[in-house]
């Protein structure tokens, strides 16, 4: 926020617009984003499984959307409910089959970057990322 107004023309401007005109994303989306490459790394096995963590996937009841699913469980604290596996489930859910099933990393950002390129988060850090929700009914 604070280096967005080192811009001497965009100084008095509200801090959205001087995204938009910057052409920068919140901080959230690019955590969302980056949270989004490392799962594909993980699930494609880029990783080595040792020290990768263990992301639960569902796969006799994904008869919609990509072939990745990842179990919603359940959480009784809240140091469980902000973890990486639990933050990345309806996201990663929702998104489309060619996104998960990229053949490359870059093919993967490429795609990624393609089917969210109208969601207001990009510039909008108060927005929550649309198209995402819990449509699993399985839990654990």
């Amino acid at each position: 926020m604070r280096a967005t107004r080192l811009v001497t023309a965009l100084h008095d401007k509200p801090y959205q617009e001087r995204l938009r005109t910057l052409d920068l994303p919140t901080l959230k989306f690019r955590r969302l984003r980056g949270d989004m490459i490392e799962t594909y790394k993980v699930l494609s096995g880029i990783y080595d499984t040792s020290v990768s963590p263990e992301i639960p996937t569902i796969s006799e009841y994904a008869t919609r959307g990509n072939s990745l699913k990842i179990a919603n469980r359940r959480c009784h604290y809240n140091l469980r409910k902000y973890s990486f596996s639990k933050r990345i489930t309806n996201v990663l859910n929702s998104l489309p089959f060619s996104v998960v099933t990229a053949p490359s990393v870059n093919s993967c950002k490429n795609r990624l970057d393609k089917h969210w390129a109208s969601q207001e988060l990009r510039y909008d850090w108060e927005v929550e990322l649309s198209g995402t929700g819990s449509r699993s009914k399985v839990e654990f």
